[in-house]
């Protein structure tokens, strides 16, 4: 089943492409205002798609069906989910990168951004994708697959660019989360840069502007 989904077209044609994976419960419109607060120069001209999860029972919402990536099982800090809807996921999101390649942008100019439960999905995603992406951002999440990692890592994304955000007082995904992340990408021999901010699970403007600038860091590396 394909996935629905917004995109914003460049004035120029594309040189690169952001899937965009949005948290549990919201939508693939919660993101696209903060596309100009990236204020990426106009000589990089990017496609950005904004899917939408899903509908699916939640179990730690009592089975509430919502928009979501994937079953949470339980609320605790170790996060036990149903990897079943992740994996079925995550190919949904490998599907839209084959869309990407097939409309000409390179597997190393396409990028997998996500917030929260949408970070999970990008992680499991990308580290596991066949060819070498052009990186994560990774915003208030945590790395839910991590023990599965060491296995299934590919090669071919063994040194994928990591950005990973978190706000220091979130009150949903604790920042202790994404920092285990960090330790458990380096672990995996990634070198992910971290970077928190004084806010809750949220995002804010000045996390933006550096997901921007990181952005265009990572094209112009790879022109």
């Amino acid at each position: 089943m394909s996935l629905e989904l917004q995109t914003i077209e460049p004035a120029q044609d594309a040189v690169a492409s952001v899937i965009w994976l949005h948290g549990l419960g919201a939508d693939g419109s919660d993101f696209v205002p903060a596309v100009p607060l990236l204020e990426l120069p106009a000589s990089l001209p990017v496609r950005f798609l904004f899917p939408n999860a899903p509908v699916r029972p939640v179990t730690v919402n009592g089975g509430w069906p919502m928009p979501a990536w994937y079953d949470i099982l339980e609320m605790n800090i170790d996060r036990r989910i149903d990897e079943a809807s992740l994996d079925e996921s995550a190919e949904q999101i490998g599907a839209l990168i084959e869309q990407e390649l097939a409309r000409g942008i390179p597997a190393e100019r396409i990028f997998l951004f996500g917030f929260s439960q949408g970070g999970a999905v990008a992680y499991h995603t990308a580290l596991r994708y066949p060819h070498r992406l052009g990186g994560v951002v990774a915003l208030s999440t945590y790395l839910a697959t991590a023990a599965r990692m060491a296995d299934e890592l590919h090669p071919a994304n063994a040194g994928l660019p990591l950005l990973v955000c978190h706000g220091s007082v979130d009150d949903v995904v604790p920042l202790s989360l994404g920092q285990r992340a960090v330790a458990e990408l380096e672990q995996l021999g990634l070198a992910p840069q971290w970077q928190q901010y004084p806010i809750a699970h949220e995002v804010c403007v000045p996390e933006l502007n550096r997901v921007g600038r990181w952005l265009a860091e990572q094209l112009q590396r790879n022109p």
